[in-house]
C-alpha cells in the first residue's frame, strides 16, 4: 500500500487562505484539504484510465 505524503497542513492552509481574505478555522482547512486530496487523486485515476 503507498502511503499518502501530504505536504500542505491545515495551519498552512489557513496561512494561505487568510492571505486571500478566507478566514477558516483548522477543522474547516482539514476539511478542505481532505476534499482537494481526494478529487486530485480521482483526476490523476481518470487521467491514467484514459
Amino acid at each position: 500500500m503507498i502511503t499518502q505524503r501530504r505536504t500542505i497542513t491545515p495551519e498552512k492552509a489557513v496561512e494561505i487562505l487568510k492571505q486571500h481574505g478566507t478566514t477558516v478555522t483548522i477543522a474547516e482547512a482539514k476539511l478542505i484539504l481532505d476534499f482537494m486530496y481526494k478529487i486530485a487523486k480521482l483526476s490523476v485515476e481518470h487521467y491514467i484510465k484514459l
